[in-house]
């Protein structure tokens, strides 16, 4: 008979949701007692997934590469800046045709990835370097190609499909009424298939004899989840509709969470992580599953790229900046282990949310940008104590 995991150990589990929550009513109360609206208007909510859609995306990959052992990608910002160069250069100074000028960019992001994955997975070099390496290379060449110019803006028929709502700008004079049913629909739908997935996971877990939640408290997370999903939505259909952004966001979300929890290379990511000897021993090849998660961080930084060139309608010199410590933080505030071996995509996209929440509330407030990093600090800081404790705590038992 399957065992039952007790609300205690789900609470646990979810330690960082519940401080997401937390963290969202909290800033509510101080923007009513500061007069500044509440965090849930409709364009908050909009601004929210417009501005950290960055991080989400980062943050799956460097998920990836933290797993196989702790380790990080230093070069990401940098990768984002030279490929929105390269986007910039094609579309608005050559105008190349958008859709070469895409796939272009997206084997350039995948290109730079495999060049470092190279050195680190198969000559061996520590990643740190030769991602540090990579941070000042890839800006020193964006600069050169920009040659310190922003180059703007892009064409419409680019930004629709980074930038653009459904059915807002999609559907011409689309009612404000056409726009609430369509983003409740697609809540409608989406909860369909996250409740489906819920029950087949459950069903394949009591075959399998595996740990699960009593029906009681499954019940609970199913419904509460699938609030949360119908109440953004509604949020979403009272301002412009559904972002375009959020679907890819929603894909890759998707994509690499069913790769790391359901495929055996995902599985392989953890074991390295773990025991990198033990695998290898076993039949892994790590090099490869090394190389393979720096050359996916090349591409979801192209990803990247071309989402932030499109929210920003210009590829800057200074784009990037400081993207690969979001990334990073959001992974490590999200439950991802220093150690490797630990952490899930939807951990990450937690923590990506969280530090997104600070952000958008922390500036709406008005707080000293100087203030605003400390805050981020000691929150990634409590994070990491947190995770290295819970660990200690572990051994001792």
């Amino acid at each position: 008979m399957a065992t039952k995991i007790n609300v205690k150990n789900v609470l646990k589990q979810n330690i960082m949701l519940l401080a997401l929550v937390f963290v969202m009513v909290l800033f509510d109360i101080l923007f009513r007692a500061f007069g500044k609206g509440t965090l849930f208007d409709p364009g908050n909510i909009t601004n929210l997934i417009y501005q950290n859609a960055y991080v989400v995306v980062l943050a799956t990959g460097m998920l990836l590469c933290i797993l196989t052992g702790g380790n990080i990608d230093l070069s990401v910002g940098s990768i984002v800046v030279l490929v929105g160069a390269l986007a910039g250069t094609l579309i608005v100074t050559l105008q190349t045709n958008i859709y070469l000028s895409i796939l272009l960019c997206l084997l350039t992001g995948l290109a730079i990835g495999a060049f470092q994955g190279f050195w680190i997975a198969y000559v061996r070099i520590p990643p740190f370097i030769v991602t540090l390496a990579g941070m000042l290379l890839w800006r020193g060449i964006a600069n050169v190609v920009l040659k310190g110019f922003t180059l703007a803006p892009f064409p419409e028929n680019y930004l629709k499909y980074f930038t653009s709502y459904f059915p807002g700008n999609i559907v011409e004079n689309a009612s404000s009424t056409l726009k609430l049913i369509t983003t409740l629909v697609i809540g409608a739908a989406i909860c369909a298939v996250f409740i489906v997935m819920q029950i087949r996971s459950r069903i394949v877990k009591i075959q399998k004899k595996y740990e699960t939640e009593s029906a009681a408290v499954f019940a609970t997370i199913v419904v509460v989840v699938s609030a949360v999903i119908m109440a953004i939505s509604w949020l979403l259909g009272m301002d412009k509709g559904f972002p375009v952004v959020l679907l890819i966001i929603g894909i890759v979300v998707l994509v690499y969470n069913y790769f790391t929890q359901k495929t055996v290379p995902g599985r392989y990511l953890y074991a390295i992580g773990g025991n990198e000897k033990a695998a290898k021993m076993s039949g892994v090849n790590t090099n490869r599953m090394l190389f393979f998660a720096y050359a996916n961080m090349g591409f979801l930084a192209g990803v990247t790229a071309l989402i932030c060139v499109g929210r920003f309608n210009s590829a800057s010199p200074t784009a990037g900046t400081n993207y690969e410590l979001d990334a990073i933080a959001s992974c490590f505030i999200g439950g991802a282990s220093a150690y490797g071996g630990t952490g899930t995509v939807g951990g990450a996209i937690i923590g990506a949310i969280f530090m997104g929440v600070l952000n958008l509330g922390m500036s709406i407030l008005s707080i000293d940008a100087n203030w605003q990093r400390a805050v981020k600090g000691i929150v990634l800081l409590v994070a990491v104590v947190f995770d290295i404790v819970l660990k200690n705590k572990k051994k001792a038992a």
